[in-house]
């Protein structure tokens, strides 16, 4: 199957800049294909993105892969997690900076799923461990971005070019680790 033909499945324009970002560094085409998916309820991240990609891949019938990512807060046992949109749309950046308390530690993870090319689901993932923020700070990004401070960085995620961020993202990692199994399946070696 010609890497010409992967799809990233997503209603999400700025994860779909990101992706596309790493997939053009690495000179490797991406397909965009915005769709919405009923999204599970789940403590699972890889069991969302799973589900959301069978669904896909019922429509669309082609190789294609789903992202899904949460932030889990140390000191509020990994909540918000999976429900992490639902967090941001209900109570916000402020809401959430009013129930971190003093533990700051934190994680961002994210989990691809990559359907239709192989007789099951290939997963791939990335985490970035760090801290809240005590305000939100940056205009770049979105969704918990302006709050979160990956180790190694005194920025926020919203406060980096999207390069940076994704030398420091979750996604980033994962979108990475994706990259080098394509390459690897192919024969050739990521960076070209």
């Amino acid at each position: 199957m010609p890497v010409d033909s992967l799809i990233f499945v997503t209603s999400n324009p700025h994860k779909a800049e990101e992706v596309s970002q790493i997939f053009k560094k690495h000179g490797l085409r991406l397909k965009i294909h915005s769709m919405k998916t009923l999204e599970v309820q789940s403590t699972s991240l890889a069991e969302i993105a799973c589900i959301s990609a069978a669904q896909a891949y019922a429509n669309l019938e082609k190789p294609l892969f789903v992202e899904d990512s949460g932030l889990f807060i140390e000191a509020l046992k990994g909540f918000p997690g999976p429900y992490s949109s639902y967090v941001y749309k209900t109570i916000g950046l402020d809401g959430v900076l009013k129930l971190v308390g003093e533990r700051r530690e934190a994680v961002f993870k994210s989990v691809i799923c990559l359907y239709g090319l192989k007789d099951r689901p290939i997963f791939f993932s990335g985490e970035s461990r760090g801290s809240i923020a005590e305000e939100p700070r940056g205009v770049h990004g979105f969704g918990f971005d302006p709050i979160f401070i990956p180790r190694g960085s005194r920025k926020t995620l919203a406060e980096m070019s999207l390069e940076e961020k994704n030398r420091f993202s979750h996604r980033g990692r994962a979108v990475e680790s994706l990259v080098k199994w394509i390459y690897k399946d192919r024969g050739r070696s990521a960076g070209r």
